[in-house]
Parts: C-alpha cells; sequence; structure tokens
C-alpha cells in the first residue's frame, strides 16, 4: 500500500471500499467525500450498485458485473477529466482477480479497504432498510453473511476498517489507514 499523502497532488488514486451488504459502504463513501472536500482535494465518490443498476441481468452475471465495469471505465475518466484526484468507490470486490480490472477502470493506483461491522449493527440497518420488504430482508441477511464469508477468503483488502456510528468518524479513519 502506498502513502497517498506524499504524492496525492501529483498522480490521481482511487479508493475502492468493499465489504458485505449493509456495513455501510456507500454511507462512508460520502462521509470520506465530505472530508476530501473540506481538505480541498479535488474528487469524486462513486457507487457501483449505481453503475449496474438494470435489468434483466445476462445470463452467467448474476450482478450485471460487465455492464459495471464498462460504466465504471467511463464514469471514472470523465470525473478525472473533471479534476478529480481522489475517486472513492463504494462496492463489493469478492475476487483477487478482478482487482486489477477495478483499478484499470479507474484509471490510477487502487486501494481497497474492507468495511466491516459488528453483525448486530448490520442486522439492525437492514432491518431499518427493509422495513417494509421481508423478501428483501431475508436475502440482505442471507447475502451478508455468504459475502462475509467470500470476502474472508478473499482477502482482496489493502486495509480493513472497522465501521463506527459516526460516518465521518470512520471516513477520518478509512482516511488515516491509507495515508491521506
Amino acid at each position: 500500500m502506498m502513502n497517498w499523502a506524499d504524492d496525492l497532488g501529483a498522480s490521481p488514486h482511487a479508493l475502492l471500499l468493499s465489504g458485505a451488504v449493509g456495513v455501510g459502504k456507500t454511507t462512508t463513501a460520502h462521509a470520506i467525500g465530505d472530508e476530501l472536500r473540506a481538505r480541498d482535494i479535488p474528487g469524486a465518490v462513486i457507487d457501483l450498485d449505481q453503475l449496474r443498476l438494470a435489468w434483466p441481468a445476462p445470463a452467467g452475471d448474476r450482478f450485471h458485473s460487465a455492464l459495471e465495469h464498462r460504466n465504471l471505465t467511463a464514469v471514472a475518466a470523465n470525473y478525472r477529466a473533471a479534476g478529480a484526484r481522489v475517486l472513492v468507490a463504494a462496492g463489493v470486490l469478492e475476487e483477487r482477480t478482478v482487482r486489477q480490472e477495478y483499478q484499470a477502470a479507474l484509471g490510477s493506483p487502487l486501494t481497497v479497504v474492507r468495511l466491516s461491522a459488528p453483525r448486530d449493527l448490520v442486522r439492525a440497518r437492514l432491518r431499518r432498510r427493509h422495513e417494509h420488504d421481508p423478501t428483501g430482508l431475508a436475502w440482505h441477511l442471507d447475502r451478508f453473511g455468504e459475502l462475509t464469508a467470500i470476502l474472508d477468503a478473499a482477502a482482496v483488502e489493502d486495509v480493513q476498517v472497522e465501521v463506527g456510528a459516526d460516518p465521518q468518524a470512520t471516513a477520518r479513519a478509512v482516511l488515516a489507514a491509507v495515508g491521506i
């Protein structure tokens, strides 16, 4: 892992916040965006879920990964052209073999940060999020356990940060962990 503070102005960087459903990837990404803005570091936040939100998914690509990568490549290039020095992406990186694809799509060195949170905190968040959707809640609760096991085995992250109740404190912890 590189220390970004040494060359933040000289070259662009990308953070990919990964983790199981409900740990706070998107919330933390937006909080990091707020921190970067406060520090006058040009950047952008990208929600990878939004880049693949289309249906139906093609056979053999359950989560529309190919579409996500095409869109990420285009969006990242547009943000870079607009002056972004740090791109913060929120999504799930399940396999070490696709890490280079994300780095290429983002167009800069990539640091993967795995966010983790206590199971009880995640379950409470998911219950609030899916209060009126029992089928969605059941799927996400199952997916939390499944993804946690996948991410534990894959060990794709450069650093791991525990998510707390305060998104800004979590954002500062992530930035400190990567040297910003």
